[in-house]
C-alpha cells in the first residue's frame, strides 16, 4: 500500500482541509497520514475562527512521521505562518517524492487564510520545492500579481508560475462556460475540460483536487495522468455534492463506493 501525507489545516465541517484530504486518500486506495498546521472553526456558511498550530508542534509531528513511516507523495494546503513554512521546507528538502502545493489563500466565503507576511515564504520556500503547484484563479493573481480573467491571462500566468516552481495546473473554476484547467509541465502545455455541473456544493473541491492527484502520483503513475484522473474524480464528487447545514455542502468523496454499497441517504 502506498502511503500519501497531508499537510494542512482542520476544517470542522470536515470538507475541506485535512478531512478532505484523508477521504479522498482511502477512495484512492491509499494510506493517509497527516499534519496539521491549523484548526479553523468552520461550517457550510464559512469560516469562524482560525487558530494556527506552534511551528514546534508542526516540526514534532513530521518528525515522527519521516522518522518511521515511508512516505510515498505528499500534498501541502493550508500553512498560514512564516515560520511554520520554513519549518516544513527544511522537512520537505530531505525527501524525493512528488510535493503538490495547493497555495490555500483564501476561504470559499471570503476568510483569509493566508497571512500576508507568509506570502513571500510560501513563494520562496514551498514553489521551489513543489512537483506541482495547484492555484485558483485568485490564487494565481495573488501569485503573480497580475490580472487572470480568461484562457489568455491563464496561459501567461501559469508560464510566469513555471519559472518559479516545477509544474503549475492552474484551474480555471472562477471563469464562465466549461470547466477548463491548465496544466503546463515545463516543455507541453495540457488542457482539461470537463463539464459545468449545476451544482453549489462545491466545497473542499480545491483541496479533494490535489490530494487526489498526490494519491494517483503516489500509485505510480505520471503528472499528466495523474491530474486528468484526479479532475474525473473531481468532476464526480461535484456531481454527487450534498447538502449540509445551511450553506455551501461538500463534495461527495466517496460517490462511486456509496453508490456501489447503497448507502446513499444523505439526510
Amino acid at each position: 500500500m502506498k502511503h500519501v501525507l497531508t499537510i494542512a489545516g482542520s476544517d470542522s465541517g470536515g470538507g475541506a482541509g485535512i478531512q478532505a484530504d484523508l477521504k479522498t486518500f482511502s477512495a484512492l486506495g491509499v494510506y493517509g497520514m497527516s499534519v496539521l498546521t491549523a484548526v479553523t472553526a468552520q461550517n457550510t456558511l464559512g469560516v469562524q475562527a482560525v487558530e494556527e498550530l506552534s511551528p514546534e508542534i508542526v516540526d514534532a509531528q513530521l518528525t515522527s512521521i519521516f522518522s518511521d513511516i515511508r512516505v510515498d507523495a505528499i500534498k501541502i494546503g493550508m500553512v498560514s505562518n512564516a515560520q511554520t513554512i520554513r519549518v516544513i521546507a527544511t522537512h520537505l528538502r530531505k525527501q524525493t517524492v512528488p510535493i503538490i502545493l495547493d497555495p490555500v489563500m483564501v476561504a470559499k466565503g471570503g476568510h483569509a487564510l493566508l497571512r500576508t507576511e507568509a506570502e513571500q515564504a510560501l513563494i520562496s520556500e514551498l514553489l521551489p520545492l513543489a512537483t506541482l503547484v495547484t492555484p485558483n484563479l485568485p490564487e494565481a493573481e495573488r501569485l503573480t500579481g497580475r490580472s487572470v480573467t480568461n484562457l489568455d491571462e491563464m496561459r501567461l500566468a501559469m508560464h510566469q508560475l513555471a519559472t518559479q516552481t516545477g509544474a503549475v495546473l492552474l484551474k480555471g473554476g472562477h471563469l464562465s462556460g466549461a470547466a477548463t484547467d491548465l496544466l503546463f509541465d515545463g516543455e507541453v502545455e495540457h488542457r482539461f475540460t470537463s463539464e459545468r455541473l449545476d451544482n453549489q456544493h462545491t466545497h473542499g473541491t480545491g483541496c479533494t483536487l490535489s490530494a487526489a492527484i498526490a494519491a494517483r502520483m503516489a500509485l505510480g503513475e505520471d503528472l499528466t495522468d495523474s491530474v486528468r484522473q484526479a479532475k474525473s474524480y473531481v468532476t464526480e464528487a461535484i456531481r454527487h455534492g450534498f447538502a449540509l447545514g445551511q450553506g455551501i455542502g461538500p463534495t461527495h468523496h466517496f460517490h462511486s463506493l456509496w453508490r456501489d454499497t447503497h448507502v446513499y441517504d444523505h439526510s
